[in-house]
Parts: C-alpha cells; sequence; structure tokens
C-alpha cells in the first residue's frame, strides 16, 4: 500500500494550477499597477499553470510509486510534452498572432475594416515554463493525506 491518499493525485495538481493562477494576478498588478482578475483566466504568463500542474501530479507519482515506476515515466513524459507545447509551439502561435495583428492594423485600418485581434499571449518563455515546474514541485511534496 502507498503512503500517498488517492485524493492527492488530484488536490495537489489542482492546487498547483491554482497557486499559478493567483500568481499570475499578483505578478501582473504588481507590473501594471492595477488589478486584473482576467489574468486568472488566461493562458500564458508567469509562471505556467499547465506546467505547474503535471509537474505536481509528476511529483506526486515520484513521491507515491518511485521514479523507477510506470506511473512515474508515463506521468513525467506527459510533463514533458505539455511543457514543450507550452514554451514551443503555444508560444510561436502567440508570436504569428501578434504578426498578423500587426499586418491588420496596417492595412485594415486605412480601409475602414474592423477585425477582430488575436490573442497574443498564449504561450510561456522557458523561464514562465520553470517556474511553474518548480511550483509543481513544491506543491506536489507537500505532505498531503
Amino acid at each position: 500500500m502507498h503512503s500517498t491518499s488517492s485524493a492527492s493525485f488530484i488536490i495537489l495538481p489542482l492546487v498547483s494550477w491554482a497557486i499559478a493562477q493567483i500568481l499570475k494576478v499578483v505578478i501582473d498588478s504588481v507590473r501594471t499597477r492595477k488589478l486584473n482578475l482576467r489574468m486568472l483566466a488566461s493562458m500564458g504568463g508567469m509562471p505556467s499553470s499547465h506546467t505547474a500542474m503535471v509537474i505536481g501530479l509528476t511529483t506526486v507519482m515520484a513521491k507515491t510509486y518511485g521514479i523507477y515506476s510506470y506511473p512515474f515515466a508515463i506521468s513525467l513524459i506527459f510533463s514533458l510534452v505539455v511543457m514543450y507545447d507550452a514554451a514551443g509551439v503555444r508560444r510561436a502561435a502567440g508570436r504569428q498572432a501578434a504578426v498578423l495583428n500587426r499586418l491588420i492594423e496596417d492595412v485594415f485600418a486605412h480601409q475602414g475594416i474592423k477585425e477582430e485581434r488575436l490573442r497574443e499571449l498564449i504561450g510561456h518563455t522557458p523561464v514562465e515554463v520553470l517556474a511553474g515546474a518548480a511550483l509543481g514541485v513544491i506543491v506536489g511534496l507537500w505532505p498531503y493525506r
């Protein structure tokens, strides 16, 4: 029998995600000097909540089953895919959205055509992903029972 409660496989990753989302609000509020509660539901920003959640789960798996177990290996691979996606694919999509928004402004603004702006902040920098991973490890190691 394992010493970790089965609820910790759900609770601790969700706590990691929630803390990361709250930290986004705090960090953005300090940076902009105004409270922006929309950051609670945002993708992108510091720290990566997706990374915090999957690394929180991976840490609980390591703590419960050991680093040579199948559950840990599956969780780690899943986490690496999420982290790569957050810092790679989604970040590239955000950069492309920024370029397209500038093109839309330049081309359509002169012709009086109103076009909806694309979402630009959907990915993460490597530092944001690492901060999310650190948060996930810290919360995942919490002695929840």
